[in-house]
This record gives C-alpha cells, structure tokens and sequence, in this order.
C-alpha cells in the first residue's frame, strides 16, 4: 500500500468510527468530511472509492445491523432500538429492516433466520465452525466470570473482509512486529474485536480490528501502521477457551445465545473481546489460548 492511500484509508477508519457512535442521529456529509480531513466536494468520491458503497448506503447498513444485533442480544424494546438505530419511528425501522432482511424486527427476534437471499448468500454464518455439546457439557467447559475493565487507550489495525484467508493472521502480524519495534510487545495485551455480526454482515464487508493495549503516555508516530482509539470503562462476561476454531466458535455461541439470555445481563453497545493469553502463539491458528468476553450490563426491566 503505498503512502497517500494509506493516509486516505487512515482518514476513511476514522469516519466509520465517527458513524458508529452517532447511528442514533442524522449525520451530515460536511460532518463526516471535516471528520476525515477531507473537502466536502471530494469526500463522498473518497469514501466511495474506498469503501465500495455510498455513505447513505454504508449508514443504512450499520443501523439495520445494529438492530439486528440489539434484537437478538438485548431486551430493549423495539422503539428504544429504533430510537438508538437513528430510524425515525418503529414504523421505519420496520419497513427498512424487513427490506434489508427478509424478516421483520419482531420475526427476527423471536427466532425466524433471514430470508433475503441477497443477504443470505452472502453471510458467514458462525455455526458453521461448531462443536455439539451438551448443556451440562457447556457450562462445565466454559465458566463465566464477570469482570470491569477500566478505559483503555489501545492500538489497533482494522481489515475488511475479514473471512478471507490469512488477512486477519496479517493484520497480527504486523501489528506484533510493530510493537516488538517500539518495545511495547512484553507488557501489553493483544486482543481482537469485530462491531461486525458474521451471521448478519455479508463476508465482503465483515471488519476485525488486531488491537493492543497503550501505556497511558505513549506516543504513537504519525507514520505508524496502527491508529489510536480509547475504549470507555465496561463489564465484561469472560469464558475461557483452549482449544481449535470450532471450539471457539462454540465458547462465543454459547456465551451469546446460551448464558446471557438465561442470565441478569444484556449487551453493552460496545464490541466483544478475544484475548490472546499465548502472545508467542497468536499467529498460530490451529491452535487457540482466549479469554472471550462481551461487554454487559445489568438487565433493565423498563418498568
């Protein structure tokens, strides 16, 4: 990659952030342009060019994906999902996700898969990397233990099209060579973490983001291949995982779709977390040492 699209892909990371914290509201061209360091005439060619859609089409997406997400992982009504999706009423929110989907919000949360054969051929559905194992089975192999991480300021390299093989390795291994470079290897924490659902994101545009944990003053050089985010205080539910990519996929479907239903917990809006307990090893994909969590809150009843 050389210089200038690195600047442009830099700049471009930093408005997909911007969007992601503001789905609940109307975000404006010029907005997301001066976001980007970018003139206002030339950013929606940009943004484009960059990411193979338009921004009306890429902020469509992320809110029905959000939804989607908030459907299936939170008790929040639907209105309060509209609300916090940045859709106008639930009326909206209704028309567009069964346009995008197939299904209804209601459908979708009480279980119906998605139909849109548009979308559907082009997701990655997760349960196709599985491990079948009891109820008893799974709650002896993966205890869940509540923690709160403070905030953090973190280090991180985002792909897109994550599924395909070996760019989430690289993405590792540039991100481990960089640190061993600037000595911060040794004491931190490398983990990842995706906004993305791999049963509702089509592969293509599915995003993984290898991260590392900063000292508080560490200053990061301006031609670095990582970019800077500060992740807020959150509580997280951890389970333990040593095992293949089956076993994983496994430990994150039973923490999902398993424990937090039947717990005091719902979904934060805050990404998920795989931690790397086996630095020397992180490459080594046939072979995984993680703790897994999902950022959690406690249930509210909305009475």
């Amino acid at each position: 990659m050389n210089k200038s699209t690195d600047i442009y892909k830099r700049r471009i990371n930093q408005v997909i952030d911007h969007l992601n914290d503001n789905l609940d509201r109307s975000v404006s061209l010029e907005e997301l342009a001066s976001v980007a360091f970018f003139s206002p005439f030339h950013f929606h060619r940009i943004f484009v060019a960059m990411m193979g859609e338009t921004v009306h089409n890429f902020t469509n997406r992320m809110r029905n994906e959000k939804a989607a997400r908030l459907l299936r992982f939170s008790k929040k009504t639907i209105a309060e999902i509209a609300t916090e999706c940045g859709f106008s009423s639930t009326a909206t929110l209704s028309r567009l996700f069964k346009h995008y989907f197939g299904v209804s919000p209601g459908q979708y949360r009480k279980g119906e898969k998605i139909k849109n054969s548009k979308i559907r051929k082009d997701l990655q559905p997760i349960i196709e990397y599985h491990c079948d194992l009891t109820q008893d089975e799974l709650e002896k192999r993966f205890p869940v233990q509540i923690k709160q991480l403070p905030e953090r300021r973190i280090a991180y390299i985002r792909v897109t099209d994550a599924f395909k093989e070996r760019v989430v390795i690289a993405a590792f291994a540039k991100l481990i060579h960089w640190s061993k470079d600037v000595g911060l290897y040794p004491s931190e924490t490398i983990f990842g973490m995706s906004k993305d659902d791999p049963e509702v994101t089509p592969k293509e545009k599915y995003t993984y983001e290898s991260c590392i944990t900063l000292p508080k003053d560490f200053k990061v050089s301006a031609d670095s291949p990582v970019q800077i985010t500060t992740l807020p205080a959150c509580k997280y539910a951890f389970t333990r995982v040593s095992g293949d990519i089956n076993l994983v996929a496994t430990g994150i479907n039973y923490l999902f779709d398993n424990w937090l239903i039947n717990s005091d917990y719902e979904c934060e809006a805050q990404p998920g977390l795989e931690v790397f307990l086996d630095k020397e090893n992180v490459c080594n994909w046939s072979h995984f040492d993680l703790d897994i969590g999902i950022p959690v809150n406690a249930v509210n009843n909305f009475k």
